[in-house]
């Protein structure tokens, strides 16, 4: 592969921008965090894309050492890709990122592509905010996702996850859609969302009654 870009400045800002400064990168970074995935599912969840800028995206991240491709052993026989420790570090990076944006985030267009999972980041930071550790299984109006709220973002393990949890959960919440986006514009606390009402705790283990309480 021809060698990537640079910006050729001997600082680490735009070192770090030499590698997921990008259009898409960090995007795919996002998925990603969720733990392995197929192609098709990437495209599938990153509307807007063309598949030529994925796969080339996808190639550079190899390239560069944060991502990997594998192929599954049967019954599922399909190529996956996943971070390397390196690119799981980002995920401060991409809070620090969507939390700086959610001033700028404002209603929902109609021309807004959105799934379940997209709300998992501005949530754990709303769980980090609480102190809350645990699997924590949410349903809002797109769907279902999980997040390993309070994990190493060292860990190998995904901090979120598309669907119910694949364990028992800590906590179970279900959010209403007001909630989901004012939450996601940094409008609304998890505390005060939870005390409206607009959050539904279920789950019988300390990290319920936690959130409960409040």
């Amino acid at each position: 592969m021809p060698p990537r870009r640079s910006y050729d400045q001997y600082c680490s800002a735009a070192r770090a921008l030499d590698l997921v400064g990008d259009r898409w990168t960090l995007l795919i970074v996002r998925e990603l965090l969720a733990g392995p995935r197929r192609y098709t599912d990437l495209h599938a969840d990153l509307p807007g894309v063309s598949t030529d800028v994925l796969a080339s995206r996808l190639k550079d991240m190899e390239r560069d050492g944060l991502a990997t491709r594998r192929r599954l052993p049967p019954p599922g026989a399909a190529t996956v890709y996943e971070l390397t420790e390196r690119g799981a570090e980002l995920l401060p990076v991409l809070q620090a990122l969507g939390a700086w944006g959610e001033a700028g985030l404002g209603d929902r267009r109609p021309t807004d592509a959105v799934r379940a999972h997209w709300f998992a980041l501005p949530l754990l930071r709303a769980l980090a905010g609480l102190g809350v550790q645990g699997l924590v299984e949410v349903h809002v109006e797109e769907g279902d996702f999980h997040v390993r709220a309070g994990l190493d973002p060292a860990a190998t393990a995904p901090v979120y996850g598309d669907g119910p949890a694949p364990a028992s959960a800590d906590a179970r919440l279900t959010l209403t859609a007001a909630a989901c986006e004012a939450l996601a514009r940094g409008t609304l606390s998890l505390l005060e969302a939870l005390r409206a009402g607009q959050v539904t705790v279920t789950g019988e283990g300390p990290v319920a009654k936690a959130l409960r309480e409040g």
